[in-house]
């Protein structure tokens, strides 16, 4: 009795979400785009986007891989080193929720479940965006030590996660609530 309520709950909750939402609606008489041609654009979309970011994170990953085999690293302090491993392991989080949308898609391709591979490859790559920015501000962080000491590295790299801040999450949450009430494009 019990696995037949689990189970009509669920074909309730799938079928609540593949019903048109308003911006299906919106879509319908705007484009003239069905919701499974609105899903098919909104993961290109995202794919394009987290193309931009995976060449970042990856030539960061490749340079942060190469400087612990340089004769300089010996050198680093302490606090360097604890830098240096906070941008490797953040560059290497980063780039895995970045590649994250195509392994999700390849492993529900064929399953019917467009709606739940954009929601969770739209997630992957706001935060695989914030990972990113932190570890180039760590990779920033170490860099600075290194050639202008630690205190003055440390106030070039808030204002530089502090720009990061603001260019990619500040404006773009600002510009979202100032329009929220229009429906333009």
């Amino acid at each position: 009795m019990k696995a037949k309520a689990t189970e009509r709950t669920y074909l309730d909750r799938a079928q609540r979400a593949e019903e048109p939402d308003a911006h299906d609606q919106w879509n319908s008489v705007a484009r003239r785009e069905t919701p499974a041609q609105r899903l098919d654009r909104n993961y290109a979309e995202i794919l394009q986007e987290v193309r931009v970011a995976q060449t970042g994170v990856q030539l960061l990953l490749a340079f942060l891989l190469t400087v612990a085999f340089t004769p300089r690293f010996a050198t680093l302090s302490q606090f360097e080193r604890r830098v240096y491993v906070g941008a490797l392991v953040l560059g290497a989080a980063a780039n895995a929720l970045l590649i994250a949308p195509a392994a999700f898609h390849r492993l529900v391709f064929r399953r019917r479940l467009k709606r739940q591979l954009v929601l969770a490859s739209s997630r992957f790559a706001l935060f695989g965006l914030t990972l990113l920015m932190l570890s180039i501000s760590s990779a920033l962080l170490l860099i600075l030590s290194v050639t202008v000491g630690s205190a003055s590295a440390v106030w070039f790299t808030a204002g530089a996660l502090g720009w990061f801040a603001l260019w990619w999450y500040v404006v773009p949450l600002w510009s979202r609530g100032r329009h929220s009430g229009s429906h333009r494009l």
